[in-house]
């Protein structure tokens, strides 16, 4: 346990700083440490709850939370994340290109600069957009065990809807809405250890802590960036070498 506690530790640090709950990232230690896989997902989710709860905390304290780019896409994937927690999918074929889709928005994260803080992003997104773009982001997260932060960040800075500052922030409030919905979904289904889970919820917390006090308020749009873009390609090659639970 203290192996895997001390891991879990580094992952929410990590994965905090960029707005992230680490479930991809727990998944992996989880999975490469023998865990029952009826377990990894929904651990791994309850772990991503309280990160990024922690995260969320900190980047709103900040000043980088905006509700305009939170809401829209929450509205969709919420119930389909839940939908997607209770669904039984064969997930090998999907992990390989969702490992593709991953690397590819890092590189594109790394090589090329993100939007600046007063580059005019758009007061409001289009419902027809954000909504399936939301739901579909949901429906996956649920199935896999991840909160969407992953999928999610990369396409805001992408397409220049908000800096690496407020992605973080609207990331962070997006994983803890989807992990709740995801682990309400697995509940369903089979109950979870959570006796077994409170070392692992400490080792999560105080990474949590750390890692997403440097986020807000201590690291550039450029490092941001970079962290972000690092941890898309450590869950693509989970992806790849573990598969989702």
């Amino acid at each position: 346990m203290g192996l895997t506690s001390f891991a879990v530790f580094l992952v929410a640090t990590a994965y905090a700083a960029v707005g992230h709950g680490g479930a991809s990232g727990y998944l992996a230690v989880l999975a490469l440490l023998g865990y029952a896989p009826a377990q990894t997902a929904p651990s791994a989710l309850a772990l991503n709850i309280l990160v990024s709860a922690t995260a969320f905390i900190a980047y709103r304290r900040a000043g980088h939370f905006e509700p305009s780019l939170f809401w829209p896409f929450a509205l969709a994937s919420v119930p389909a994340a839940f939908l997607g927690g209770m669904l039984r999918v064969p997930p090998r074929t999907h992990s390989w290109l969702l490992s593709a889709a991953l690397v590819f928005a890092a590189l594109r994260l790394a090589m090329t600069d993100g939007p600046r803080e007063n580059a005019g992003f758009p007061r409001r997104l289009p419902l027809r957009l954000t909504l399936p773009v939301g739901g579909a982001i949901g429906l996956l997260s649920g199935i896999v065990g991840v909160g969407g932060g992953i999928f999610l960040s990369p396409l805001m800075i992408i397409a220049r809807w908000a800096d690496a500052n407020r992605t973080a922030a609207a990331a962070a409030g997006f994983i803890l809405v989807n992990s709740i919905a995801g682990l309400c979904g697995h509940w369903s289904r089979h109950r979870i250890d959570a006796e077994g889970l409170w070392p692992l919820a400490l080792a999560a917390f105080l990474g949590g802590l750390i890692g997403s006090h440097a986020g807000s308020r201590r690291l550039g749009e450029a490092v941001l960036r970079r962290l972000l873009a690092a941890t898309l390609v450590a869950a693509a090659f989970k992806l790849i070498l573990t598969g989702p639970a």
